[in-house]
């Protein structure tokens, strides 16, 4: 099953369905980066990789809009620190 990481601009947050439920990564821009403030994932589906799916996602549409990326919750921070292939993107 294709998973793919929209950006819902109106709402300021990276979503993914999955499985009749919406994870979201909340964000806001700030002229230097965008800040991901927040992730969610359904309680049904937690536990899953689901949320590492949903940042992978975002950080993929951040770096091909030329953006940089601020860790805003434990979880991107985390994330972040255990994929050093994205540190490019880190502003």
């Amino acid at each position: 099953m294709m998973m793919t990481v929209r950006d819902n601009k109106e709402r300021h947050r990276f979503e993914l369905d999955v499985e009749g439920g919406t994870a979201f990564a909340s964000y806001v821009m700030t002229p230097a980066a965008l800040v991901i403030t927040h992730t969610e994932t359904p309680r049904a589906l937690r536990g899953r990789g689901i949320a590492s799916d949903l940042v992978k996602g975002a950080l993929e549409l951040i770096r091909a809009d030329g953006r940089k990326v601020r860790a805003g919750c434990s979880f991107v921070a985390d994330y972040l620190e255990r994929h050093p292939e994205h540190a490019d993107i880190v502003g």
